[in-house]
């Protein structure tokens, strides 16, 4: 993938000027500004600390911003509570006069309505400590931060978390959604590394939840995302974290070969947990390269692991030793920011060189297909995984449905300009999963049940697909947990 969350100065003063759309009753302020019912009780309501914007303010635009256009509105108002009880204050009167709402952390959802609203956007950013204990081998971060600025924190005691493998990602929709990481081989998912969440309910009550306080909500949590009520901090398992080995190395099209021979090699014969690649076939704005990124997680790498990606011919590299977030912040991945956008999900059990000349035809194929719908950059990520990957969770989670073995995945990420094509590229973007599902099928790979990763799927993806047998437990829980179905207020995939 080629994204990052970053704030384009121009759009935030387009869109601090948009007219919102009215879903209740409200009055002009002396300013000329649309003041909302329903945004005026919650700001009357909460504490001091905790504050309401509207239209017009730099804040009210940076709340509403989201990395992808597709996933960007104009809400009433933007809300930023500071304490978890005025978060509950806010569900209770959302809920009491049924107004929609979105709860972004990061904003880093690409599916429109999934943390953006036209009713009242809940903004996390105050939520933005980080503590680390010692004693417990743990940190409590705050949703409202990225995981860059965890990661950071955590450098001075030598320690980090797994979480986002992209900068510019938020705490959020990783911490409750999967989190595939380059720590993922060592420790498994973000979501296996969670030991508690402070969750603010449905009817307003703040509790924590662990694996012994509520199994079910915790289970429920760890993969379900915001159907249970708010998160509003995540205590996970910390790891020692020396400086790491790695960087990016470019290929133009001509050598995409001997690139893709290196990766093949690569899954074949590295078992190295601390060994990971992430590779991106991709076509941007007219020009066809790949990047891979390598990484060894020590300050030294191993001979023979990464000497086919280097000796390789390449265009471009940047491979050094450095901390683990300056080699995450080294990584230019921030083309995508502004661009509507939508992802898809393939598994894999093998990859073999027939294997990434399919993913390579493909990137080519679709971005020539698509360069008349708006389409600027079409990206195929090939990410390698151990079989063990799921080995690490203490306890089941809601996502993957099932851990009897890991797979290694296909990441599609198509970006585009107009919104006159998005029903195009939604289209596209499940035609090419398909096709690409039916030739690792008809090649012996059984793949074709493999969940896909909800972090990573399109709007349009049904959840049966995602959750499996899991879907009935989770429906049980949240009836039990929001009968009124407050949650169901806001977006994303909705149990």
């Amino acid at each position: 993938m080629v994204a990052f969350a970053d704030l384009s100065p121009s759009f935030l003063v387009g869109l601090s000027s948009l007219i919102l759309p009215v879903a209740s009753s409200g009055f002009l302020d002396a300013g000329n500004v649309l003041r909302s019912t329903v945004c005026e009780q919650i700001a009357t309501e909460v504490s001091s600390s905790s504050v309401v914007y509207y239209t017009g303010s730099s804040q009210y635009a940076k709340d509403n911003y989201h990395w992808s256009a597709s996933s960007s509105q104009a809400s009433e108002c933007s809300f930023e509570p500071a304490t978890a009880e005025d978060v509950g204050i806010a569900l209770r009167i959302l809920g009491q006069t049924q107004t929609p709402f979105g709860v972004k952390s990061g904003g880093h959802a690409a599916n429109a309505n999934f943390s953006s609203t036209p009713g009242v956007q809940i903004a996390m950013y105050s939520f933005s400590d980080v503590v680390y204990d010692s004693a417990t081998q743990t940190a409590t971060v705050g949703t409202g931060l990225l995981w860059d600025d965890v990661y950071a924190a955590l450098e001075q005691y030598s320690v980090t978390v797994v979480g986002a493998k992209v900068t510019g990602i938020g705490v959020g929709g990783v911490a409750l959604g999967g989190g595939y990481s380059y720590l993922t081989n060592q420790h498994g998912l973000s979501i296996d590394n969670v030991v508690a969440y402070e969750l603010v309910l449905p009817n307003g009550t703040v509790t924590d939840i662990t694996s012994s306080t509520d199994p079910d909500l915790f289970f429920a949590l760890r993969g379900g995302f915001n159907n249970f009520g708010i998160v509003t901090r995540v205590t996970l398992k910390t790891h020692p974290q020396a400086q790491v080995w790695g960087g990016r190395i470019s290929y133009s099209l001509d050598q995409w070969e001997g690139a893709s021979k290196a990766i093949a090699n690569f899954w074949a014969n590295v078992t190295d947990p601390k060994a990971s690649i992430y590779n991106t076939y991709n076509y941007i704005y007219g020009v066809a390269e790949m990047s891979i990124i390598i990484f060894y997680d020590a300050p030294t790498c191993p001979e023979g692991i990464y000497d086919e990606f280097l000796l390789a011919p390449h265009f471009e590299q940047d491979i050094s030793t450095r901390s683990y977030v300056s080699f995450l912040q080294s990584l230019p991945l921030n083309a995508t920011s502004g661009l509507r956008s939508v992802f898809h999900w393939v598994a894999l059990e093998e990859i073999t060189m027939p294997v990434l000349d399919m993913v390579a035809n493909e990137t080519l194929a679709w971005a020539a297909e698509l360069i008349d719908s708006s389409g600027l950059i079409v990206s195929y990520d090939v990410d390698p995984y151990l079989p063990t990957l799921y080995d690490h969770a203490d306890s089941p989670t809601a996502y993957p449905p099932t851990r009897d073995r890991g797979y290694s995945y296909i990441q599609v990420y198509y970006g585009w300009a107009d919104s006159k094509y998005d029903a195009t590229m939604i289209e596209a973007v499940d035609a090419s999963a398909q096709h690409m599902t039916q030739v690792l099928t008809d090649d012996g790979q059984d793949i074709a049940n493999v969940a896909v990763y909800p972090n990573n799927a399109p709007p349009d993806m049904a959840l049966e697909k995602m959750y499996g047998d899991n879907l009935p437990r989770l429906r049980a829980i949240k009836k039990a947990v929001d009968p009124d179905n407050v949650m169901g207020l806001t977006g994303g995939w909705k149990f």
